[in-house]
């Protein structure tokens, strides 16, 4: 199908990072969306608008339910350009092992990229050798609840990190949108889906991908560690992009 501009048209499904939800894809819907593009901008379980809570989802597929229920239920003839940020990466992930024939392509915007043949965790586990500051999450809200054998761990981000480390170039109406819908999310570090080698190089490996380096990111993914995920990922076409007035 094409645009009215004579470009083809495409469906891009756009997954948010952790604490955020759809709605911090209101712009880049938008110009997708003038542009003759389909659209579908998702909150991950107990994001955004999607009710319940943080603690109450049980596992990181519950999660990603979302996702992977749109490109499955997508028609036998289409293919979709899924587009993810930080921790939504890690879905983008899990959908293209689970329904690799069901995606285009894959953008991974300053987001989580997993290798094949290794744990979805490995990308905590190597972003915890990178050296950051001492106040990393500056007033970030951390809770621990639940049974001590298996504990849920929640995170909110504080007015003071987003608007030093993740809003600082956007214009002050999109910090205030932020500051009122950023809710408690989880990183799912102990869930078995996380921790098992489930991504392969024959599903995962085998979708096409790119890597959109944030060039002026100051939050927990810095432009070099973005490129390190990439290059841990044969094939990975790695497009450098500047964030001011974003």
């Amino acid at each position: 199908m094409e645009t009215e501009s004579g470009k083809q048209q495409h469906h891009f499904v756009l997954v948010h990072g952790i604490c955020h939800g759809a709605w911090c894809w209101y712009k880049v819907a938008t110009l997708l969306s003038s542009a003759g593009h389909r659209v579908t901008a998702l909150d991950m379980a107990a994001c955004g608008a999607s009710p319940g809570r943080a603690e109450e989802v049980p596992s990181f597929e519950d999660y990603s339910r979302p996702l992977l229920a749109v490109v499955s239920g997508l028609p036998p003839d289409e293919k979709a350009v899924l587009v993810g940020h930080s921790f939504g990466g890690l879905s983008l992930a899990l959908a293209m092992e689970r329904y690799p024939d069901r995606v285009a392509v894959a953008v991974f915007v300053a987001a989580g990229m997993p290798a094949a043949g290794k744990p979805m965790t490995s990308v905590f586990e190597q972003l915890s050798q990178e050296e950051q500051p001492a106040d990393r999450y500056m007033d970030c809200e951390f809770v621990t609840s639940g049974d001590p054998q298996h504990p849920v761990e929640t995170i909110r981000f504080g007015p003071q990190y987003l608007k030093q480390r993740l809003y600082q170039l956007s214009p002050p109406e999109d910090l205030t949108l932020a500051m009122a819908m950023v809710r408690p999310s989880r990183w799912f570090l102990h869930d078995a889906t996380m921790n098992e080698d489930v991504l392969t190089a024959e599903r995962y490996g085998a979708v096409r991908r790119v890597c959109v380096v944030a060039e002026d990111d100051v939050s927990s993914l810095s432009a070099g560690f973005q490129r390190r995920m990439a290059s841990l990922n044969p094939g990975t076409e790695v497009r450098a992009e500047g964030v001011a007035g974003s």
